[in-house]
């Protein structure tokens, strides 16, 4: 069972007209070449709309939401719980299950942290092997906190989730897996998961940092009972983070930090806290960011969340066709869109990642290098690192055109394709990090890449 919708293509994007809402992507990068902005997937750009909003906060509501009475701070409180109804409209949820955070690590700890006294030795929490580090590690920690067994589900050659029902038992408290896989942009069944989990008992935690911003997700109907995604992923500002959560689950939670804001009554000998959400947000709320995440959610909300999901589906059915045809490349995950989103990640026989990322850079075309904070995948593809390209709602079928022949550049510069055998281009670093002439005649760019190469061989 699909964890999306099935696409209502409706009326394709202009991404023309979007992207002139995108002062970033009209500007030169490097040898002034016009920027080619493949790595919404670590980080979105910004349209105007989101920069004005959060501008504007600060021009006339600066005020300290939650903490006063004065005009600002009322107008202040209106638009942080303001950005509050639209996060809950955008997922199908109610405002009292939507919690600001600073990001999706951050919600995914929360939601770990508060689970410690209810999770004994002997008890399970089940993840998958194609997890981002944000949503192993916490439960890693979870396991040893407590003593529980940490059980995962075993990721296949694809890149897919191979759902062995046997794993999830009646010691299982927790099932935690993303909702999309930041390496490969498979989507995993999280209702067939989630169905699986609640008939043993357990819980279910989906990180949809990759899902959120790109398909339309309904809450109710996958049924999860907690949430987390970033809103920089998805056209919003750096450090706020959503944590959806069922009500009587969220209610069920002890606080993760405290101090003014979250508390109901205090005294000397102890304190009370409030109902949810306001017990998980302690201190000043951020409502500068809060107005920019709720401008970003009306800006993909007019250009329609089936609309951008189908739109990405393009992008990556054309990348998908335009490796597949680039000798020595492979494509890391499905060879199809089939319930796949928008990252590709690939590798290039005979040029690290880091290389191939670097000449992209040269080139204009900002990729993602490494292992993308998922080393367990990369060890189950059998690689230990990788270039990665991902799409977001202002990119161009040209600008895949030109990852392509920027990968067939790379490959000719680093000579992996030359037939010589006076070419030694692919182990011609030398110790200070600097390139040395090939046999066939070409120089490298005479840039210094020492913490680069450093970095490679980690």
């Amino acid at each position: 069972m699909s964890t999306v919708s099935p696409l209502n293509t409706g009326t394709p994007l202009d991404v023309e007209a979007i992207r002139k809402d995108f002062p970033a992507l009209s500007r030169l990068v490097r040898n002034d070449k016009p920027l080619v902005y493949l790595d919404s997937g670590a980080t979105s750009q910004k349209p105007r709309q989101v920069l004005d909003a959060e501008r504007e906060f600060y021009e006339r509501h600066n005020g300290a939401a939650h903490r006063g009475s004065h005009l600002l701070s009322e107008e202040g409180t209106e638009i942080y719980e303001g950005a509050r109804a639209k996060v809950a409209g955008f997922l199908g949820a109610d405002e009292n299950e939507v919690v600001f955070t600073k990001a999706a690590t951050e919600s995914v700890n929360l939601v770990a942290y508060a689970l410690t006294s209810s999770v004994k030795p002997g008890d399970e929490i089940l993840i998958s092997e194609i997890e981002h580090h944000a949503n192993l590690v916490p439960w890693q920690q979870l396991a040893e906190r407590t003593g529980a067994t940490l059980k995962w589900f075993k990721a296949l050659p694809d890149g897919r989730i191979d759902v062995d029902p046997s794993l999830i038992t009646g010691r299982t408290k927790i099932v935690a897996v993303t909702g999309q896989s930041n390496v490969t942009g498979v989507i995993t069944p999280l209702a067939e998961i989630t169905r699986l989990a609640h008939e043993a008992g357990a819980l279910v935690l989906a990180d949809g940092a990759q899902l959120v911003p790109h398909h339309p997700v309904d809450v109710k109907a996958l049924d999860v009972d907690f949430l987390v995604f970033s809103g920089h992923k998805m056209l919003g500002p750096l450090g706020l983070g959503v944590l959806y959560g069922k009500y009587d689950k969220l209610d069920a939670l002890p606080p993760f930090l405290t101090g003014g804001d979250m508390i109901e009554v205090v005294r000397m000998e102890g304190s009370t806290f409030q109902p949810p959400p306001m017990r998980f947000e302690t201190g000043v709320p951020p409502a500068p960011e809060a107005a920019g995440l709720g401008a970003a959610i009306d800006y993909l909300t007019g250009l329609g969340m089936d609309n951008v999901a189908a739109h990405e589906e393009s992008l990556t059915a054309h990348a998908l066709d335009a490796l597949r045809e680039i000798k020595g490349v492979r494509i890391l995950g499905p060879d199809t869109t089939a319930d796949r989103g928008g990252a590709v990640a690939f590798e290039v026989d005979g040029v690290h990642p880091h290389d191939v990322g670097q000449v992209l850079d040269e080139l204009g075309v900002a990729v993602r290098t490494g292992h993308h904070c998922a080393w367990p995948l990369h060890r189950v593809l059998g690689v230990q690192a990788s270039t990665r390209a991902t799409f977001y709602v202002y990119n161009t079928h040209e600008e895949v055109d030109a990852l392509a022949e920027g990968i067939r550049y790379a490959q000719r510069f680093f000579g992996v394709l030359c037939s010589s055998n006076l070419c030694t281009r692919r182990s011609s670093w030398t110790t200070t990090g600097t390139r040395t002439t090939r046999g066939c005649g070409i120089r490298s760019t005479p840039r210094c890449i020492t913490s680069t190469r450093r970095a490679a061989m980690r």
